[in-house]
Formats: C-alpha cells, sequence, structure tokens
C-alpha cells in the first residue's frame, strides 16, 4: 500500500464547562484533524490539538507542518517501518511540535491498522487489555465534590481525582479529609496541585492529610520535590515535569512514585512508550491522561493504557466529559468507571466531516 493523499480538518467544539488553564479560559476546544489515505481505500485518522497555556505551537503552526510531513511522503510505500524503528525517530526529528508528532504518528498508525485489519491496541502490544479503568475527576465547591465522590464511588470508580491549590491550604485539608470518609477503603484519591504551594505550604498540607494515592507537582519549585518527599515520606507524581524531557532523563526524578503521561505534551505515541517502558523499569508506576483532545484523540488514550504494564492502571480520561459535542457520530463511552477499547477504537473512526472546516 501507497499513501495516495491526505485531507486536513481544523475543528471547534463546544465545551460543557469553561475551562480555566494557567493564563487562558477556553469555551471551545479546537484542533486538526489528518486524515491519510491509502492507495488500498484505507484510511487513517489523527488529532493535532495543542493545549493553550501548555502547548508552545499553535494552531496554524502545526497546520503548516502537518501539512509539509504529509505532503514530503505521498507515493511512498507505507511498510513497518513507518509504525516501527528509524522512520518514527525520523519523524520525531523533522517535526519539532510534540502535539503534531502526536497527530501524525496517530494517523500512520491507523491507517497501517486499517489496511491490515489490525486495533490500534493489538498493534501497540501483543496482548493488550480489553478494558481500561478510568480515574473520575471532582470538581466543584466542597460540597459538590463530596456529592461527586459518593456518586463515583457507588457507580464503580476505584479511584478519583481531585485538584488542590487554588482553596486555602486549611480548606483542602478539610475537603480531603472528608472525602476519605465518603470514600472509604475502596476508592483510592489522587490529586493534583498543579505547583501551586510553596514548600511550607505542601508540607503543612501532606503533615495534616490522611493517605492518598499521590500528589502531582505540589511544588512552585519543582527542585525541592525531594526534600519534600525524604521529609515528609510524600508520594508525588510528576506531570508538567516531563515537558522536553528523554525517556532516558527520567532516572534523575526516580524518586517519584508514578508519571503522568500525555502523548499531546510529550510528543506522539512512541515517544510516551518509551516514557512509560523507561518509567516502569525505575519502579515508577505510568498513567496514561488526556489534554482534554476531542473522540479521537482519546480513543487513541484508551489503546496506549491497555498496553502499559501487567496491570490495569486507572487513566485520566474523565476530562473527556468537558467536551459537548464531539467531532464523532456518537461519543466514546465516557465518563464511566471503565472503557471497552475495542468499541472505543470502533467509534473513533466514525468522524461526522461535514461538521469540520477543511484547510
Amino acid at each position: 500500500m501507497k499513501l495516495s493523499g491526505f485531507d486536513l480538518f481544523r475543528y471547534s467544539i463546544p465545551l460543557a464547562q469553561t475551562l480555566i488553564l494557567k493564563n487562558t479560559t477556553l469555551h471551545r476546544r479546537e484542533g486538526l484533524l489528518l486524515k491519510l489515505s491509502g492507495s488500498d481505500g484505507s484510511e487513517g485518522w489523527g488529532e493535532t490539538a495543542p493545549l493553550p497555556g501548555f502547548s508552545r505551537e499553535s494552531l496554524d503552526e502545526s497546520a503548516a507542518q502537518l501539512r509539509r510531513l504529509a505532503g514530503s511522503l505521498i507515493g511512498g510505500e507505507v511498510t513497518d517501518d513507518w509504525v516501527d524503528g528509524a522512520f518514527v525517530l525520523e519523524v520525531e526529528r523533522m517535526v519539532p511540535s510534540p502535539s503534531v508528532r502526536f497527530g501524525f504518528e496517530l494517523a500512520v498508525w491507523n491507517l497501517y491498522g486499517t489496511s491490515s485489519g489490525i486495533g490500534l491496541a493489538e498493534l501497540l502490544a501483543p496482548s493488550p487489555r480489553m478494558t481500561v479503568p478510568v480515574n473520575g475527576l471532582l470538581s466543584g465547591g466542597a460540597d459538590e465534590v463530596l456529592g461527586e465522590a459518593h456518586r463515583m464511588r457507588n457507580d464503580g470508580y476505584r479511584t478519583v481525582k481531585l485538584k488542590v491549590g487554588a482553596r486555602a491550604v486549611a480548606d483542602d485539608i478539610a475537603l480531603v479529609r472528608a472525602l476519605e470518609e465518603v470514600l472509604g477503603d475502596e476508592t483510592s484519591l489522587r490529586l493534583d496541585a498543579n505547583r501551586a504551594w510553596g514548600y511550607e505550604e505542601a508540607a503543612e498540607f501532606v503533615r495534616s492529610t490522611p493517605r492518598f494515592e499521590y500528589v502531582e507537582e505540589p511544588l512552585a519549585d519543582p527542585a525541592r520535590m525531594p526534600d519534600l518527599i525524604e521529609e515528609y515520606g510524600v508520594p508525588v507524581a510528576l506531570d508538567e515535569s516531563l515537558a522536553g524531557m528523554e525517556p532516558d532523563e527520567l532516572e534523575v526524578h526516580r524518586y517519584a512514585r508514578s508519571v503522568v503521561l500525555k502523548p499531546t505534551l510529550l510528543g506522539g505515541i512512541s515517544r510516551t512508550l518509551r516514557m512509560a517502558e523507561r518509567a516502569l523499569l525505575l519502579g515508577m508506576t505510568p498513567v496514561v491522561s488526556s489534554a482534554y483532545e476531542s473522540g479521537v484523540g482519546t480513543a487513541a488514550l484508551v489503546a496506549m493504557a491497555a498496553c502499559i504494564g501487567d496491570r490495569p492502571v486507572p487513566a485520566g480520561l474523565d476530562t473527556y466529559r468537558i467536551i459537548a459535542a464531539d467531532v464523532l457520530e456518537t461519543p466514546l463511552g465516557l465518563p464511566a468507571p471503565g472503557v471497552d477499547v475495542s468499541e472505543a477504537e470502533e467509534t473513533s473512526r466514525r468522524i461526522v466531516v461535514h461538521g469540520l472546516e477543511r484547510l
């Protein structure tokens, strides 16, 4: 099969609630969908959605990179090397932007898989899991958070996540203590501070809170995380610290309990899987998580989560609930405590093209 052509589309989809990211407020999620076409009639879709406030590349820059890269490969034979080996490394070298690498690589994998009759998860690993657990995302005021936690526990969620750091430390402590009572022993709690605290604030929090699975990026000065861990034994997860990091550099941060892997920000499927493999060797738990992608990108994250490690780890995909109207004919089966891998992939192939802007 040869790569016979490509189409590039832009989407702008409404959000169910306002999304506040660093210095940016979003009411709609915008991104690009790349469709690669094979000479045998196969198609492969990929998503590039730079996240404002986190991605350096703009949507226009991303579109130009995708157009240039796809155009340079027209007429080329799509071989096994396109999804493994030197070609992947060459794409990483040619494409500077992480979200572009993710989108292009996803389109290539999907094209190859469609032509071969093999699903993405099966291409990524010989024996992927059939379902992926999902951590529920808690939001709102204290009463809303506690109510959501109670509902999620009853719905079967075994892990939930709460943003901390925006409230006063004392209020965060009180809320986390109350959550422990609601969740009990069966549902674990993840926390995300987004580098909100100084050292003393973080110390006050971890001294006063009950057990939790981990807290992401607790310190405004991440260089002091080893000190916090040594002094208080707090389980920490890395997120923002991974930006621009090579997988081999992860060893410097082996103090971390977990790593939160967002392929849109890390730079593609293969790079993220290499980071996950390195994390596992260092005794860390990789957690696949979204950057508010549409259903096309989110389904790929489901497939990736099904392939990493030898045990299921709840993925950070509950953010999909913020998408009010997706690019897909039928939304993915989220939010839910677990998602079917094959069903998510099949659903992600049915895209409403007439709702997209062709570029």
